[in-house]
């Protein structure tokens, strides 16, 4: 007698402006397809297919396939990375739907607070791993005090989720920053996308600010760093996470915007590279040779969310695997609220928090620099986690 078959739901951004982050996950499902075929359980095996819905890098779309994973592909569990908005959108529709869903991809207050809830909640059926904005404000101040420990800090946050969640006075990026000694200076809020930044210019030029921090999208920061200049300001160093922390590629950002980030002399955090010291737990594939063998397949180089992405497709292996009855939504739930797991993207602890249903990764420091081949993410910075080979110097801006 056969066991019953089960359904890995997967809502990937295949279209749209979050379409370059689809492409990992999207290559991580096809290289691991042949050990999603079939899972043991409790020495029974599973048949299991793979479904994949187009969020469309919008939340109702994202939203509707969820209802179209739980209901007519009858998903076990669904994963999914990428999107401000639309990541919340997802995990909010398999809270709802009762479907069991395991995310990634940005700070963790970001996931708990675009969800309406406080740190401490506990969520029935939905888990993050990632890192937090206390970890991204460690990793940037010890990047700014090897440049100018004294120097003011210039804030330039948007009037969107990632500024509110920056200023937050509890888990943005003062109480971590403050006890460092660090000035932090708002130049103020501006709305996405900019049309222009006279006024933060202005405030960078009023504080003396020699450094700038940021979430900025690359079109937005590359016309900041420009307007600074032109009023004769030159930053020695700009911090940014979120888009930054991506690959210059043909459609983030736009060619011209190119040189203007090298040249101001962009860090930001590295949380997955060919660098990091781990393994699959699934095929014991290294980092290293999982970004060799992206850039062999797709001609695209690795960037950061392969790593995450492969780790999705582990966790959900490992979860289908140890459940008591893995046909059973809130068994598999609960599977994944007890993992602990060596991935290729790190440990993933979900039992230890900071806060329920989070498992953290660590980070560390990078810098886009000048490479043979364009632009390169060197790890500059590896204080968090000493495991990882520095693979550049932090260069200030002249």
């Amino acid at each position: 007698m056969s066991s019953p078959s089960l359904c890995v739901g997967v809502v990937a951004p295949l279209t749209g402006r979050l379409a370059p982050l689809g492409s990992p996950l999207s290559y991580v499902l096809r290289a691991l397809a042949p050990r999603l075929e079939h899972i043991r359980n409790g020495g029974r095996r599973h048949d299991v297919t793979v479904a994949v819905r187009d969020s469309r890098s919008d939340p109702g779309a994202a939203r509707q396939a969820v209802r179209d994973l739980a209901g007519t592909d009858g998903a076990n569990l669904v994963l999914t990375m990428a999107g401000t908005r639309v990541l919340p959108a997802v995990t909010d529709a398999c809270e709802e739907a009762g479907v069991p869903c395991v995310s990634t991809t940005f700070p963790w207050q970001a996931y708990v607070d675009a969800r309406g809830a406080e740190p401490g909640h506990r969520f029935r059926w939905t888990y993050h791993f990632a890192w937090g904005l206390d970890d991204i404000a460690a990793v940037f101040a010890d990047l700014w005090e090897r440049v100018d420990g004294s120097a003011a800090v210039g804030c330039l946050w948007n009037d969107d989720l990632q500024g509110q969640l920056l200023r937050h006075d509890r888990y943005g990026f003062a109480p971590v920053t403050s006890a460092r000694g660090h000035t932090l200076v708002d130049l103020g809020a501006y709305r996405e996308p900019a049309d222009g930044f006279a006024v933060q210019v202005g405030r960078l030029r009023e504080h003396g600010a020699g450094l700038v921090t940021s979430a900025a999208t690359a079109t937005d920061l590359a016309l900041f760093h420009r307007q600074a200049r032109e009023a004769g300001l030159r930053p020695r160093l700009i911090t940014c996470s979120r888009w930054l922390t991506y690959p210059h590629t043909h459609t983030t950002p736009a060619p011209d915007v190119h040189g203007e980030l090298a040249d101001a002399r962009v860090a930001t955090l590295v949380y997955w590279s060919p660098g990091h010291p781990y393994r699959s737990s699934l095929d014991g594939t290294t980092c290293a040779e999982l970004a060799h063998a992206y850039r062999q397949d797709t001609g695209a180089a690795w960037l950061q969310p392969l790593g995450l992405a492969h780790a999705l497709v582990e966790t959900a292996h490992h979860a289908l695997t140890v459940a008591a009855d893995p046909t059973d939504r809130a068994s598999v739930a609960q599977a994944l609220a007890g993992t602990t797991l060596d991935t290729i993207a790190g440990t993933l602890d979900f039992t230890r928090g900071p806060t329920p249903n989070i498992a953290l990764l660590p980070l560390v420091g990078g810098q886009w620099q000048h490479g043979p081949g364009g632009p390169r993410l060197a790890v500059v910075s590896n204080t968090a986690l000493p495991g990882v080979p520095l693979t550049g110097e932090l260069t200030p801006a002249r």
